[in-house]
């Protein structure tokens, strides 16, 4: 392995040379980062492999490096760069420090001589640490050969002080996690896995044995926890652990949740089987959550480390205290609104059908429109809901809870039914009479706190007509919705009902229904100012309650009561604060304030230009109930208004503009009529509009920059007046701040001509102010020098700024910009050339590093509208680390004797700064300063003559600084205050300690009380909820968690790879074995081939029969070369779709039948490929399907002639009708051992024989495999009392009951088979046991004696026959045999047992029940199939690259739609492949499927195809039940397939090298396991039959003419036949 420097492009000469003398060069340049100028060594890590030297790539005890030169904060850095590919490229993958305060790395560098580190050399002397050498020349340095030096060697001229460093190749042990480790590109780092570190390979035990030590980040250790969450009520829970890429455990591990003590695992293969916590060692789940992770971390014990770890969930369902919350969460809580918990068993809820699992089922309020209730008024209140439970017996009825104003109000309320309730009749009143409506919230509960819920939050709304409304116009401007109205009698705003009439005939209320309705007496406001120590205040004389805002100059808050019903009588009450607003202190403090009071009009402006055009506000009562009314009835001082329908409020507000008033006009009040100007519909105000002429007197200042911003104010008479002004400068207009009757503030824009004076000029509304004032522009200000350029961080330092014409700004601040942040702060302008600015300081997030040198992104100021210098490009300003003090001692209390220095020892107390500018320190003991010396690391400080304890502050900038207090002892003895000081503190000390004593004893207390009420309460919740569960009913004994713990996931009987691939493809091979070697080189002939089938797809006799066989058989022969056997497929593939485009078929047919050769092959290779990922990944799921499927159908009856079930996914095998029946739990002697314990086994009273025999085989053969079990058939089954009492059971026998031409099979009922009696399995004999005359048997039994002959069992469900439902005749006697049910259609049926039968539809309820409980494997098996990642396991290469195989097909013939490519990929893969598996799970596994379970996983494989399909499935009453049936569901599914493609189409494409390496480890793991040769022999036989077609399409081809495939085929046939 050789040592390479450079960029690469150096001969290969010079390479070798370079490697041989282990040297070492510079690479790279310097660069000077922001944030220093001090030199960084850049080291550069690179590995080579496969040199001269022959080390693999792998090996990484020799490593290359090459360094080069950059600049970094505080030394040396280096990079490692790894470079494994061309030599002139690298990448780098970390970064580390190598030396500190050195200069550049020079050329000369080696390795140490055991390869594990690498010397560097610096040309600082200053370098800490390292030997110095000198030398003349630096262009090359050796490793000394000697092991004993230490020293590189050099040449003799010596002049030069060297630095030498050591840096280590690795440092692996950084890396705390495999993720981390392996995803750091270290080539000399891995995982040690049992060791849980990171290290190299030699440090690392055993590492050589498999998945002991992983260099791929692939081969990180996984762990997928079955089931991931657990409720916290669950103790003990054994938890399945899939661990992916670990070594050999066989020594064993220990499981630990979190910090808890370890417990034993069991381990079996890649598995790990863990029991979670027990009791009180559950997590806690805090508080406002329903769950908590702890981490489960697996523990090797051979060597006391964690090999890997998973989060699991702890879940507790009861903290859902609504059933929303509770349906809705992440884990499977079910609501129990009979008992108003949420739980996570439903067998707890005390009826069936209280249980609630989907949100549309809980019980809830629906929007049925706002509610409106008047205050006081009696009113029913009556809502919408679903759902709502009938209260049971006990229980208590509805209520409505009104939450008013923070008390509850509870009114009986009446269910009408589940979707109506109402609250009785009853008033509802509110205080505040400034609140005219108010939303209350209302709730509806049932047994007293039993809460419905109300998702819409559906609230009250409670209303007062009169609040706010006491005025006519106020009133009809109310909402309609409220129907309030003007009581004119009673002067009120009221409801109808509430206003007397004057007679039967005619009434006092008027509201907007009505016509010509106008409210009489408008009134302009009246107004009351109050004048309290020169702060002036306004109240709306008809407010009745005026809330006052804080003026600008005054910081007393007013609020003022004026009841002004009659203006000759003030009731005043005043409350003032001076402070935050709401912090009153009461009237006592208001004795100074003098409070006066006069009226005055509202009417704004009061003065206006006689120009008019000023728009005048009339504020009053009764202003008219539109706009129409007003038009041409307002004047103001005899001048025309034109009222405005803009500003128009109704009855509350007119803005009208002033006509052209004539010259000489006086002074007058507002005249308004409302519609006709009658003495009622009239308003005049008090208060006086005035015509003035304003006028402009003076500006200042009088003059500003170009850029404009200066604020300029300019002086005047009646300014004030008028609606609107407009300020120009020149033809600029002056940006209005605001204005007084005496002055203008405006703030000046920029000048459009440059410098030099422009006049100014004043528009009133449409007057405009003569005047001779002038604005002069002058040029911007510039800056030229800043002093000093740097700063600390805290900022506030003084900056001296040198310019042109910086008197000119008004307001000078400072701005920098650092991350993205700014910070501004002031100056002051000391003259024209010089302001005086303090520096901004840094936010305080942005200084984490506070110790680095900081460069600002933006640095400028802010002067008036200058933009040029809001970032000043000619400075790079520095921010400093702030100073820092270390504290004066430990205590915080330094001991000085008088006269003696202070001294205050730092760091960064002086920047490194060039240039005469320092900081200025200001150091107070107390509030005396000191006089001080300032170095490097300390401040000294001569004190004042003080004595005593003082606190030490230092000031520097915007830092202020308190290491500290200083005690400086008197020369005298402790005085007589000081002793009682300390006395006195002492004892209150000795207090304080005492009562916090004593309130800490009291907490415990508390706390020990609320212990154990807690604990009482949660023993009679459980004793509660264990007392319900025992009276649940028995059906909601067959839930999903009982499915779940009784199915075995240890033991999956997989087929081995032949019989499957035998059975999925559907191929047969002819067991002959003939030389056809020669064929075999024609068939891997891609032209042969090709032709050989596209010529057979065009004889007509060829059926899809013989397509599917022989694709099939070419599948299999050439199981060897997969590679080529996925060339083939591709060509046949494209050619059927440019055939199915052409023949104008719609795109999306295309592989939805098998009506190619292609379509069946496409089949075969999938199945050959995906069978790995059937036995890690989807195996599983479909096998825990199956058995939930298997096990919930045999917990109910199923009838043994038609297959029907009381359980049941399929309509058409659901048994209708009402069967009793009990469970049974028999106990089974060992076949294998009698002596052995008995075998409990589950069984139906009225379960047939065979369906009992076939119950226990499974019971006692629960994981072998089907084909390796007995049959039942072979089996008896015997019924023992004793040991010598024994009766052979069977399906018919002489005691078998016939009725009519009915025979019924012998069921355990009818032999009278009891609780826990003693069963045998024995093989098939043809007569019974004798029986003595003691055995104590049933009569009915007994009585036919002993040497009974039984005959053989009927026909099974399981058989093919037993699909379809039948009746099955007695061959001899021609009587028909039934089980549970007779067929419905048989005329034999007596009418009587007809009319007894319910309607056979409502079992139809029974396929939903079902559903529910196998609704989690079906989710499971689903997600599987649908996701790209699978328990760690990736995607098949095989759907990669077929599905991008497809896109391509589809980009070629200009298919962009969407829909096709979703449809192809679907015919392609689920239709084709996962279908066919879900029906016929017996293809992967070694099972036996029965006729009702075949039925179910039907249902369940129609679903996988709907939800593939992108078509919308529209439902009816009339379509079949198995789409009804998941009809909820498969637009979720849908949404899985649309996201399983999509993350399909964003993975890495297959290159065509690396499918062609995948598919030849996949021939060569299953080479061996087919007869290929026979396969041949069955492929020749078509040749044979339509060899003359063959021959003939060959010689037509000029390829295959010129390597003569037609004469190679004749050769091959005449061999055949002379051979046959």
């Amino acid at each position: 392995m050789g040592m390479i420097a450079g960029n690469g492009g150096r001969t290969e000469e010079d390479r070798k040379q370079r490697a041989g003398n282990h040297v070492l060069e510079e690479r790279g340049k310097k660069s000077t980062g922001r944030d220093s100028e001090e030199t960084v060594v850049r080291l550069e890590k690179l590995r080579y492999g496969d040199l001269e030297a022959g080390h693999a790539a792998e090996d990484f005890s020799s490593p290359s490096l090459s360094l080069g030169g950059a600049d970094a904060l505080g030394g040396a850095a280096a990079w490692k760069i790894r470079v494994d590919g061309p030599l002139e490229g690298g990448v780098q993958y970390e970064t580390v420090s190598v030396m500190k305060d050195s200069g550049a790395i020079l050329r000369d560098m080696a390795f140490s001589l055991d390869r594990n580190y690498l010397y560097v050399m610096s040309d600082n002397q200053n370098s800490s640490g390292f030997v110095a050498v000198k030398s003349s020349e630096r262009s090359k340095a050796f490793l000394s050969p000697s092991p004993s030096s230490s020293l590189l060697s050099f040449p003799s001229r010596l002049s030069l002080h060297l630095g030498v460093a050591q840096v280590p190749v690795e440092a692996c042990e950084q890396y705390s996690t495999c993720a981390e480790c392996l995803s750091s590109g270290d080539p000399h780092c891995g995982w040690c896995v049992l060791y849980n570190m990171c290290s190299r390979k030699d440090r690392c035990q055993r590492a050589e044995e498999t998945f002991r030590f992983a260099t791929d980040i692939d081969r990180c250790v996984k762990v997928i926890a079955h089931p991931d969450s657990i409720a916290v009520s669950a103790h003990s829970v054994p938890l399945l652990l899939e661990v992916n890429n670990v070594p050999d455990l066989s020594a064993g591990v220990t499981c630990s949740f979190g910090q808890q003590t370890q417990v034993e695992g069991h381990v079996k293969g890649d598995r790990v089987m863990c029991l979670s916590p027990a009791g009180k060692e559950v997590p806690k789940i805090p508080e406002g959550q329903d769950w908590a992770g702890v981490e489960l971390r697996l523990n090797s014990k051979e060597t006391g480390q964690m090999v890997a770890s998973t989060e699991v969930k702890f879940y507790n369902c009861s903290t859902h205290q609504t059933c929303l919350s509770c349906v809705n969460s992440t884990f499977r809580c079910h609501w129990c609104k009979y008992r108003n918990l949420c739980t996570h068993d439903p067998s707890s809820c005390s009826f069936q059908e209280g249980r609630v699992n989907a949100s549309e089922d809980c019980p809830q309020l629906l929007h049925s429109g706002e509610i409106l209730i008047p205050a006081g008024e009696v009113r029913p209140i009556t809502l919408k809901a679903r759902n709502l439970p009938q209260p049971q017996s006990g229980q208590r009825g509805y209520e409505c809870v009104v939450h008013l104003q923070g008390v509850s109000h509870r009114v009986t309320a009446l269910r009408f039914n589940s979707t109506s309730v109402q609250c009785q009749n009853s008033s509802y009143v509110y205080e505040g009479v400034k609140i005219s409506d108010l939303a209350v919230d209302l709730s509806i509960v049932w047994n007293g706190n039993f809460i419905i819920d109300n998702p819409e939050k559906i609230k009250v709304h409670l209303y007062k007509c009169s609040a706010q409304r006491d005025s006519c116009g106020m009133c009809l401007r109310a909402e309609r919705k409220f129907q309030c109205g003007w009581c004119s009698g009673e002067g009120r705003c009221t409801m109808k009902q509430h206003c007397p009439p004057i007679s039967p005939y005619a009434s006092r209320w008027l509201d907007l229904s009505a016509r010509n309705v106008k409210c009489t007496n408008p009134r302009i406001t009246e107004l009351l100012f109050v004048l309290l120590n020169e702060a002036q205040w306004v109240s709306s004389r008809d407010a009745g309650l005026s809330h006052f805002k804080e003026p600008r100059d005054f910081d007393v808050a007013v609020t003022l009561l004026a009841f002004l019903k009659e203006p000759q009588r003030i009731e005043s009450t005043i409350k003032c604060c001076s402070g935050a607003e709401g912090e009153w202190s009461g009237p006592s403090s208001c004795s100074a304030l003098q409070v006066q009071r006069f009226p005055a009009g509202m009417v704004s402006p009061v003065a206006g230009p006689l120009e008019g055009g000023t728009l005048v506000t009339i504020q009053g009562l009764n202003l008219g109930l539109s706009f129409s009314e007003l038009e041409g009835n307002v004047e103001v001082a005899g001048v025309k208004c034109t009222p405005q329908e803009d500003g128009y409020i109704t009855a509350e507000q007119i803005v009208c503009e002033m006509a052209v008033a004539p010259r000489g006009s006086a002074p007058g009040p507002v005249r308004l009529c409302v519609g006709e100007c009658r003495p009622e519909l009239r308003a005049q105000s008090s208060q006086l509009y005035s015509f003035v002429t304003p006028s402009m007197l003076a500006l200042t200042p009088g003059r500003g920059p170009e850029s404009g911003g200066t604020k300029v104010t300019i002086v005047g008479e009646n300014l004030g007046a008028g609606s609107s002004v407009n300020v120009y400068f020149g033809n600029q207009t002056c940006e209005l701040y605001r204005r007084t009757a005496s002055e203008i503030v405006c703030f000046s824009a920029p000048s459009v001509t440059g410098a030099g004076p422009v006049p100014v000029s004043l528009r009133v509304d449409r007057a405009r102010v003569p005047g001779s004032l002038a604005f002069e522009y002058i040029e911007d200000p510039t800056v030229q020098r800043i002093e000093p350029l740097w700063s600390i961080t805290s900022g506030h330092t003084t900056l001296t700024v040198t310019g042109t014409n910086l008197d000119v700004v008004q307001e000078p601040r400072v701005r920098v910009k650092y991350a993205g942040h700014e910070s501004v702060n002031v100056c002051k302008v000391l003259n024209t050339t010089t302001i005086s600015c303090f520096a901004p300081s840094l936010k305080a997030e942005l200084t984490a590093d506070q110790e680095s040198i900081k460069r600002v992104d933006e640095f400028g100021f802010v002067f008036n509208n200058v933009q040029a210098l809001l970032t000043y490009n000619n400075t790079s300003f520095v921010y400093y680390p702030n100073p820092y003090l270390e504290p004066l001692s430990l205590s915080g209390v330094l001991e000085q004797k008088p006269g003696a220095p202070i001294i205050l020892k730092g760091r960064n107390l002086v920047p490194s700064a060039s240039g005469g500018a320092r900081l200025n320190y200001t150091v107070l003991i107390g509030v005396t300063p000191c006089s001080l010396t300032v170095s490097d690391t300390q401040l000294l400080c001569e004190p004042p003559n003080l004595t005593g304890q003082h606190k030490v502050l230092v000031q520097v900038g915007g830092l202020h600084i308190s290491p500290g207090e200083v005690h400086i002892r008197s020369d005298s003895l402790l005085t007589l205050p000081a002793i009682f000081s300390i006395t006195a503190g002492g004892g209150l000390l000795l207090i304080i300690v005492v009562i916090v004593l004593l309130a800490y004893r009291r907490k415990s207390h508390e706390n020990d009380l609320t212990c154990k009420r807690l604990q009482m309460q949660m023993d009679n919740l459980e004793s509660r909820v264990a007392l319900e569960c025992k009276e649940a009913f028995a059906e909601l004994q067959t839930d999903i968690n009982e499915l779940t713990s009784d199915l075995d996931r240890a033991g999956i009987p997989y087929l081995d790879y032949r019989t499957y691939a035998m059975r999925v493809p559907g191929s047969g091979q002819a067991n002959v074995e003939k030389a056809l070697k020669q064929f075999a080189q024609l068939v891997n002939n891609k032209l042969f081939l090709l032709t050989f089938i596209r010529t057979l797809e065009l004889q007509r006799s060829f059926s899809m029969r013989d397509r599917g066989y022989v694709a099939s058989l070419i599948m299999t022969a050439l199981q060897g070369r997969l590679e080529y056997a996925t060339d083939i497929l591709k060509q046949l593939l494209s050619d059927l779709i440019e055939r199915n485009l052409e023949s104008k078929n719609h795109p999306k047919l295309l592989l939805r039948r098998t009506e190619s050769v292609a379509e069946k092959m496409l089949t075969n290779w999938f199945a050959f490929l995906l069978h790995k990922f059937l036995k890690e990944c989807a195996g599983e799921p479909l096998f825990m399907l199956f058995c939930a499927i298997k096990q919930q159908m045999e917990k109910g009856p199923i009838d043994s002639i038609t297959g029907e079930a009381r359980y049941s996914l399929s309509e058409d095998k659901l048994i209708r009708q009402q069967i009793e029946y009990k469970t049974l739990t028999l106990s089974c002697v060992n076949p294998d051992n009698e002596n052995s314990p008995e075998i409990p086994v589950k069984v139906l009273n009225c379960d047939t024989i065979t369906q009992v025999k076939e119950k226990i085989l499974d019971a006692v053969y629960k994981n072998m495999p089907y084909s390796q079990r007995p049959r039942a058939s072979d089996m008896d089954l015997e019924w023992r009392q004793g040991r010598t009492a024994r009766v052979v059971l069977q399906d018919e026998d002489i005691t078998t009951k016939i009725e009519s031409d009915w025979k019924r099979l012998n069921t355990l009922m009818h032999y009278q088979v009891s609780e826990r009696c003693v069963v045998a399995l024995v093989p098939k004999q043809m007569s019974s046991f004798n029986i003595p005359c003691s055995a104590s048997f049933p009569r009915s039994i007994s009585r036919y004696g002993v040497d009974v002959p039984f005959r053989s069992t009927p026909t099974s469900p399981d058989s093919p026959h037993s699909r379809v439902p039948m009746l099955t005749p007695d061959m001899e006697s021609g009587v028909k045999v039934w089980h549970l049910v007779k067929n419905h259609d048989h005329g034999d049926q007596k009418e009587g047992e007809r009319g007894s039968k319910m309607v056979s539809e409502i079992y139809l309820t029974r396929l939903l029940a079902t559903k529910g409980t196998l609704q989690k494997f079906v989710d499971d098996l689903f997600e599987t199939l649908f996701s790209t990642v699978c328990r760690g396991t990736a995607l098949p290469l095989a759907i990669k690259y077929m599905f991008d195989f497809l896109d391509e097909q589809a980009d070629r013939h200009g298919i962009h739609d969407m829909d096709v490519r979703h449809t192809w990929k679907s015919n392609c893969l689920p239709l084709r492949f996962w279908v066919n598996v879900i029906k016929n799970p017996q293809f992967v596994f070694d099972i036996h499927k029965n006729s009702i379970t075949d039925a179910c996983l039907s249902v369940v494989a129609q679903t996988f195809m709907d939800s593939c399909s992108t078509s919308e499935h529209r439902l009816g009453k009339d379509s079949p039940s198995t789409k009804l049936l998941y009809a909820k569901d498969i637009p979720h599914y849908k949404s899985w397939v649309e996201r399983y493609y999509a993350d399909i189409n964003r993975l890495p494409a297959i290159s065509d090298q690396d499918m062609n390496a995948y598919l030849a480890e996949q021939a060569r793991l299953h080479s061996s396991e087919f007869n290929v040769l026979s396969a041949l022999h069955e492929i020749y036989a078509y040749v044979s039959k339509y060899s003359q077609e063959i021959i003939e399409a060959l010689e037509l081809d000029e390829q295959a003419q010129k390597q003569k495939l037609a004469y190679k085929l004749e050769q091959i046939i005449s061999a055949m036949s002379a051979e046959s």
